[in-house]
């Protein structure tokens, strides 16, 4: 699943023009599922009116051809809630909620915040935890705590601790899914026994990460790493700088998009941009 990038014009306006590119090129690479308005697609940075409009628009150019899960995540409650109501309205097969950020919850805080969400919005729903972007971590007791509610389907998991799926798989029901946000460690993730991942490397390598996912998926461990080797060091590099920088300007150097970002993000610097191609390049992409 990829984790899409919000296209922009110049003046930090949505480019729905290459929003619409977008899309279908996923849709054509063999993505599985659209998550728009994750915090790659700059969701913080978006107005509700914004974030909502971005779902609806991907919602109505996917057509139900594949899954669209609607980033709706906040660090305040009624807020998510809101962000969550408008992702059910526009059709969104699912949301993803991403931990409290910059307010640092207890585990008990997270439990009700997310359990609170879940009872208010009738809707598939996957936690999203990533402490290097939250500062607060969704340990596994709590997860699992949170597995019990009906609504609750998944997690995505960004730490990059393979360790967790099999603490995680051992307490929770067998349709409770473990998807990884950390694509340097993904192949580990799957076959350790994670389902899939949310990907932002999805984003320039579609149809290669669905093989490598697949590959993975299927037991076949060999296949897998030799597909991934080559996106090792893209799967590193468009971290360079903070996601969702580097990223956007590969897209844009693909022919997708312009470069514009939404401050307080800025465009990819002059200096990293060499390291950012040569890992692009590496990964047999030409740009």
């Amino acid at each position: 699943m990829v984790a899409l990038v919000t296209p922009m014009l110049e003046d930090e306006s949505v480019d729905f023009d290459a929003l619409e590119k977008l899309v279908e090129f996923h849709v054509k690479s063999g993505t599985d599922a659209i998550v728009a308005m994750g915090t790659t697609g700059e969701s913080a940075t978006l107005d509700f009116e914004e974030h909502c409009e971005v779902v609806s628009f991907v919602v109505d150019k996917v057509n139900g051809r594949i899954p669209v899960i609607a980033g709706t995540g906040a660090n305040s409650t009624s807020e998510a809630i809101h962000l969550t109501k408008c992702a059910k309205e526009a059709g969104a097969d699912a949301c993803l909620l991403v931990s409290p950020y910059y307010n640092k919850p207890t585990q008990e805080g997270l439990y009700l915040h997310h359990k609170k969400i879940a009872e208010a919005v009738d809707i598939p729903q996957i936690l999203y935890n990533v402490p290097g972007r939250t500062a607060s971590d969704m340990l596994p007791e709590t997860v699992i705590r949170l597995s019990k509610i009906n609504n609750i389907i998944g997690i995505k998991e960004a730490t990059g601790e393979i360790d967790r799926v099999a603490q995680i798989k051992s307490a929770v029901d067998v349709d409770f899914d473990l998807y990884t946000g950390d694509d340097a460690t993904a192949v580990d993730f799957i076959l350790a026994g994670g389902h899939g991942g949310i990907s932002v490397s999805a984003n320039i390598v579609p149809q290669q990460l669905h093989d490598i996912y697949a590959a993975a998926l299927a037991g076949d461990a060999v296949k897998a790493r030799e597909l991934d080797a080559p996106l090792q060091q893209l799967h590193s590099d468009i971290f360079i700088e903070s996601n969702p920088i580097p990223v956007k300007w590969v897209v844009s150097q693909m022919g997708f998009m312009g470069e514009a970002i939404r401050l307080p993000l800025t465009p990819l610097s002059e200096q990293a941009k060499p390291t950012v191609r040569q890992a692009v390049e590496a990964a047999g992409v030409k740009i």
